[in-house]
Formats: structure tokens, C-alpha cells, sequence
């Protein structure tokens, strides 16, 4: 494992960090700052407790609607294991390992700042669960994303205290006996501890990030692969001149049209004569729909930023001011507005790319119907765009806004939810559904360029062909797709997109 990466309150942890992060399987600690702020609000929380019995939300008294029941001394600590085994409610299927060890970072990252009240000890263990690829067995469903992320959180932490499920080098194992395999006794947890635990957006923001990180890629990808299709399909350079994207400038439209001149720069295919007036709006508007994308996920990735350096749980210590405050930072509106327009930007790209699939195959401009020859005896590649037409329509569906919805729980206290964890989940189908579509419209793009040769395009698109070609072979005759299909995606996925 690679050296320490400290975690400090006073240092911005970026997207790319992140990203590098979790590449490269860095050792995460707290940096001696982080540390002593921990120490800090812990000490003056305790202190406080001692000196008075006022009425502190989920410390000495119950929870939501019980937030009224006052909770003795001698309570506290059972108090907070209670809340930890109740709300673990989690249910369907089980969060991809990635993302549990994502939100294991992302929990302690908002617990370093010191406005929790949480020993030490329990931020270290999630470290240590972190650095050693112990990850907790959470599900998909159950959060509200109002209280933060209670159900995924809950299911998160349980192990601390040796309850609940564990996957640890590929076992399903019980979380006592992994702490027995390292020697560690169960986190006791004290007061506020598990409201902190449980509090926070971790489950949604561990989607978003990984969710991000994945479309910024896609974005690259679809400028590289509509670019191939523009070539294959013998399109115009004259939509990405430079001077017609100078007098409408948005950011993402100007970045994309760039991005295609330079793909195409040198392309023999480019200096042929045309004869088409006019290409389809999915090749000649790319960088109006790839832009405006791009420009989502700018924002997206922004607010994304932004929660990631920040305490999300319920409520907040200040002991400099000698205050706890108790307000709303677990909401979830923030990332459940942001989720779901990352997954209408990243189902657009894959909505247009559907569409030059469609034109590739409909036997125009020279190119044999279904990109294949002897068509009739072989059906060639018109069931692919079959399967994009279904994806593409699916994640329209899966696009209907979850932050628009709300359903009051917690007898009327909690009357205002985000949704936000379902916006996460449905995000990431759609990643998914987009990866594979880009997938389909590059197996179709490198075919039918294979029908222009000996004509070139762009060294730089080349070179994509030929890697491409190493996973996906020429199709001449019909075969079994499918394993293309999924080659192709996984392609997209992995390929180092420039």
C-alpha cells in the first residue's frame, strides 16, 4: 500500500484527488490537526453534559418525533447503539464494494472537522476499515436522503460495534469475526456518536462522486466516438469551425467543437469530397448536445466538490463559540437536484448516440444496409441498435426526477425528504446504460469505417481503431453479438479517453 494521504480539515480534497485516491489505494490517515480538533469537540461535548441537563437533540433526548423524550445519564450510551440497530433497515441489492469504500472515506472526511463530537478511536476505525478493504455490507435501499443517509449509514457503521456483515478478501463474514482477525475490540460508543454516525449524505455522495468521475470519462468518450461515426457516415467539418461556436460561447459547446477539430485533424475521409448539403442534427449539433452535457457535470461536479469538504450530520459543535446547534445540514436536496441532472446529462449522450447507431445502419451514403455484407442472408448489426433503442429508453424513464418527490415520515417531524438516495442509484443505472450504448455506436462507427478503406481518418482516430480492434473483431458473417456487445462497453469503461 502507498504512503499516507492525510486527511486535514484545512486542505480541499478535489474530485481528481479523490479519484487518484482510490487508483492508486493510498493509505488514508488523519493529519495531527484533524486529529486534535476530534479531541477537541469530544472533550468539550462531555464537559458540557457534565455541567448541565438541558435538552441537547439526539444526545439526551430520543430521536425525530420522539425528540421530546428526555434520555437519563445512565442512558446515553445505550441510547445511541439503539439508534445504530434500529435504523439499520436496509433492503434490495447490496452496494457495489467500490462505493462502500468510498463512503467509508467520505464519512470520516466529514467527521475530521471536529464539529461531531466522536472520539477519535471512531473515526480511526473507519480509517482502518478504509486502508484494509474491510468493507461493510450496506443496501441499496431504504434512505430518504433527509437525515442524511440513515438506513446505508447505519448499515455502514454497524460493524464498528461488531454487529452486522462485513466482505473482506472476497468472504462474507461476520463483523465480530474480522474484528477478531485484527485484534480489535468493539467501538462503546458515547453520546451523539452514533446520531453522528448515522447522520450524513455519505450514501448519495459516494454515488455522485463515483457517478461523476465515470461521466466526465463518457464525455471524452462521445466526442471520440462521434467523431468516428461523423467519419464513417461521411460527414462535414464545416459545424465545428471555430467561428460559428465563437458567437454562441458556452463553455462545454466551445470545448467539444474544439475537441472534434482536433480528432479529425488530419483525417483523409475529411479532405474527400462531399456530397451531402447537410449532416443529421446527431452529427453536425455534437457540440451543442455533447456541450451542454459537459456543461451539466461542470455543475454537478461543483456541488459535489462542495460536500465533499463538508459536515453533514446533526447537530453541530462549535466549541470555540461554546454551541451545539442543531439544523438541517443532512438534507439531502443539494445532491439529490445535482444527481438527477447528471443522469439527464449523461442519458443525452447516450440519447444522440443511439441516434448516428440509427443512421449508420440505414444503408445511406454509400455504407451497405446493417453494415454488413450479402444483407438478408446476414442481419448484421440491426439488432445492436435494437438493444440502444431499449437502453436509451429506459434511462428516459430513469430520468424522471427523484428530487421532486417528498413523503412525509417521522410522524410529520421529517415533512420535507429529498429523495436523494434515489437519485444516486438511478444515476449510476444510467452511467451504466450510457456506457453501453457508446459501446454499441463504436462497434457500428469502426465497422462501417472498414467499408470506406483504403480512405483514412486521423491518426489519432486510428489509433483508437486498432485498440478497439483488439477486443472486437470485424464482423463479415453473422455471429453471437452479445460478447461484443459487452467487450465494447467494458471498452468505454476502461479505455484512456483523450
Amino acid at each position: 500500500m502507498s504512503a499516507n494521504h492525510a486527511l486535514s480539515p484545512s486542505t480541499h480534497l478535489t474530485l481528481a484527488a479523490l479519484q487518484q485516491l482510490l487508483t492508486e489505494n493510498n493509505r488514508v490517515a488523519l493529519a495531527p490537526e484533524a486529529e486534535e480538533r476530534i479531541l477537541a469537540c469530544h472533550r468539550y461535548l462531555h464537559d458540557r453534559l457534565e455541567q448541565s441537563d438541558a435538552p441537547i437533540y439526539g444526545i439526551n433526548t430520543g430521536f425525530g418525533a420522539l425528540c421530546n423524550t428526555s434520555i437519563a445519564p445512565a442512558e446515553r450510551a445505550q441510547l445511541q447503539v439503539n439508534l445504530m440497530m434500529s435504523h439499520a433497515c436496509g433492503t434490495g441489492e447490496t452496494v457495489p464494494a467500490e462505493l462502500v469504500k468510498l463512503m467509508l472515506l467520505l464519512k470520516a472526511r466529514s467527521l475530521s472537522y471536529g464539529h461531531s463530537g466522536v472520539q477519535l478511536s471512531t473515526v480511526q476505525r473507519l480509517l482502518d476499515f478504509y486502508n484494509r478493504d474491510i468493507l461493510p455490507v450496506v443496501y441499496q435501499q431504504g434512505s430518504l436522503g433527509a437525515s442524511g443517509d440513515l438506513a446505508p449509514l447505519a448499515h455502514l457503521c454497524l460493524p464498528l460495534l461488531g454487529l452486522g456483515n462485513v466482505q473482506y478478501q472476497g468472504y462474507d463474514l461476520k463483523a465480530t469475526d474480522v474484528l477478531h482477525l485484527f485484534s480489535w475490540q468493539p467501538l462503546q460508543l458515547e453520546a451523539k456518536e452514533g446520531l453522528a454516525l448515522l447522520n450524513g449524505t455519505q450514501f448519495m455522495l459516494a454515488y455522485g462522486v463515483h457517478c461523476t468521475l465515470r461521466a466526465q470519462r463518457l464525455t471524452l468518450a462521445a466526442d471520440v466516438i462521434g467523431a468516428l461515426s461523423l467519419e464513417a457516415f461521411d460527414g462535414r467539418p464545416e459545424p465545428f469551425d471555430e467561428r460559428l461556436h465563437q458567437i454562441r460561447p458556452h463553455a462545454g459547446q466551445l470545448a467539444v467543437a474544439a475537441h472534434l477539430r482536433e480528432l479529425l485533424a488530419g483525417s483523409e475521409l475529411q479532405a474527400q469530397p462531399k456530397t451531402a448539403v447537410q449532416d443529421p442534427y446527431s452529427f453536425r449539433c455534437q457540440p451543442q448536445v455533447h456541450g451542454a452535457s459537459r456543461d451539466a457535470l461542470t455543475y454537478v461536479a461543483q456541488v459535489l466538490e462542495t460536500e465533499v469538504n463538508a459536515v453533514t450530520d446533526n447537530p453541530n459543535i462549535f466549541p470555540e463559540d461554546d454551541a451545539i446547534l442543531s439544523g438541517g445540514n443532512f438534507h439531502g436536496q443539494p445532491l439529490a437536484l445535482a444527481l438527477d441532472f447528471l443522469a439527464i446529462a449523461v442519458a443525452e449522450l447516450g440519447s444522440i448516440s443511439e441516434r448516428r447507431t440509427y443512421q449508420l445502419v440505414s444503408g445511406q451514403r454509400g455504407l451497405p444496409p446493417f453494415l454488413v455484407a450479402e444483407p438478408g442472408l446476414n442481419s448484421g448489426f440491426m439488432i445492436p441498435q435494437y438493444t440502444a433503442a431499449g437502453i436509451v429508453s429506459q434511462s428516459k424513464q430513469l430520468c424522471t426526477p427523484a428530487s421532486v418527490d417528498s413523503i412525509v415520515s417521522s410522524n410529520g417531524q421529517e415533512d420535507h425528504v429529498s429523495m436523494g438516495a434515489n437519485a444516486a442509484t438511478k444515476a449510476l443505472r444510467v452511467v451504466q446504460n450510457t456506457e453501453q450504448v457508446l459501446g454499441i455506436e463504436l462497434m457500428n462507427a469502426v465497422q462501417a469505417l472498414d467499408f470506406r478503406r483504403p480512405a483514412r481518418t486521423s491518426a489519432r482516430l486510428e489509433q483508437v481503431i486498432a485498440d478497439f480492434r483488439q477486443r472486437v473483431g470485424f464482423v463479415s458473417q453473422d455471429r453471437m453479438l452479445y460478447p461484443d456487445l459487452h467487450a465494447a462497453a467494458e471498452f468505454v469503461r476502461t479505455y484512456h479517453w483523450q
